[in-house]
């Protein structure tokens, strides 16, 4: 560990014990953000096959559309924040994406809607958690609460309204019909828009520190090798996430209530990890915790391909969302220690990084399952988190290697 990476764990224990409460009015606009974006994102391969009777592929051009938005647009928003932008009007701008993209699919929810107020509404709305994480961290210093806290609280956010959003739209299309979960996501911009309005002060910036006081002994390769690290967990848990509810369902034979029943199990456990996860770095730092959490992903993967029963089902559904949690927070963290420089480029690139694996994550997953099963599809997830493994090895040797600086 560099004496860089030391001396930012150290604020871990040396700052003073005050509550992220006090950044409460923040919190919940992260939440009613994502809470938003969970709402929409995964509802639209529904919608697309399901409510307007396209073929599978169209899934995927409109995918490939909204992230390519959301990942060019973070970068580009990522650099006037590190440069001392206001980040008010760009969550603003944001929230309002979502706002007439869901006003329009509410008035008309058709194809050429979709491919236009739709998808570019929806990919700005996806900017907002990047910069959200972006400036939490700043804020969190500001306020005397540990990076790593805050990073912790931040992710049991997001986390918590994925446990929400996502179940309030299915439910929503199921007692109401497809399109009436875009006139929910209307009323939920208005609280989105609200709590932006209301929680944000307007010239809070978040600009990064000169790069004069910081020693990076190498880190632009350092960097893009944990987003490597990055990416290769976060594309096995996304093929196991897409193949699970087909494999418990189609490939076990367990109820059709077995795919979500697993999911809450995950988001529960995978909450009270993300809280571990300050303690866990200011005692090990992030290396070591990271790479337990890594080998803990292709166990769990494993035993969720090994499930034929529910008691099992809840076992591996327990350690996903334990190794998740773990990842989700630590992997933040490790991203944003090769750039303290540039945090908010750090962390477009980690939400990028897990934007793009969700991207092909999914065609992943209907090839293979095409061509054989999806309990194949958790096996290639299992090798892909041990090659996860290998990529983090790496950096540590070259951590390792590298003098103090």
């Amino acid at each position: 560990m560099t004496a860089l990476t030391r001396h930012a764990f150290a604020k871990v224990t040396s700052m003073s014990a005050a509550s992220p409460t006090r950044l409460a009015p923040f919190l919940l606009l992260l939440f009613a953000g994502t809470l938003c974006n969970s709402a929409i994102v995964p509802f639209m391969g529904f919608f697309l096959i399901e409510g307007l009777g396209q073929p599978p592929w169209m899934l995927s051009v409109y995918a490939a559309i909204a992230v390519s938005i959301t990942v060019g647009l973070n970068r580009t928003f990522a650099r006037r924040i590190d440069g001392g932008a206001h980040v008010f009007p760009l969550i603003g701008i944001a929230a309002t994406g979502f706002t007439i993209a869901s006003l329009a699919m509410a008035l008309s929810p058709s194809l050429p809607v979709l491919f236009s107020f739709g998808v570019l509404g929806y990919g700005l709305s996806a900017t907002a958690i990047s910069g959200m994480f972006a400036l939490g961290g700043n804020m969190a210093e500001r306020n005397g609460i540990a990076r790593a806290k805050f990073n912790a609280w931040m992710r049991a956010t997001t986390s918590t309204a994925w446990m929400i959003g996502p179940a309030l739209s299915f439910s929503i299309a199921g007692w109401l019909g497809p399109a009436s979960v875009f006139q929910f996501a209307v009323c939920l911009a208005v609280i989105w828009l609200s709590a932006w309005r209301l929680g944000l002060p307007r010239d809070i910036t978040a600009k990064a520190p000169p790069k004069a006081h910081v020693s990076l002994g190498g880190a632009p390769f350092d960097l893009w090798l944990a987003a490597g690290f990055i990416f290769c967990l976060s594309i096995a848990h996304g093929l196991t996430f897409s193949a699970l509810p087909l494999f418990f369902v189609q490939e076990v034979g367990l109820p059709d209530f077995a795919p979500g029943a697993a999911f809450s199990v995950k988001t529960f456990v995978e909450v009270f990890a993300i809280f571990s996860t300050p303690f866990l770095m200011a005692r090990f730092g992030l290396r070591a915790p990271l790479l337990v959490c890594t080998c803990l992903a292709v166990l769990a993967i494993q035993v969720l391909a090994s499930v034929e029963s529910l008691p099992e089902m809840i076992v591996g559904s327990a350690l996903e969302g334990l190794y998740y949690g773990l990842f989700a927070s630590l992997g933040i963290s490790y991203i944003q220690s090769f750039a303290q420089d540039r945090p908010a480029q750090a962390t477009a690139i980690y939400w990028n990084t897990l934007m793009i694996s969700g991207l092909l994550a999914g065609p992943a997953v209907g090839l293979v399952a095409q061509l054989s099963n999806f309990q194949t599809v958790l096996h290639l997830a299992g090798g892909v988190a041990a090659a996860a493994i290998l990529v983090l090895l790496c950096g540590v040797a070259r951590a390792r290697r590298r003098p103090a600086g």
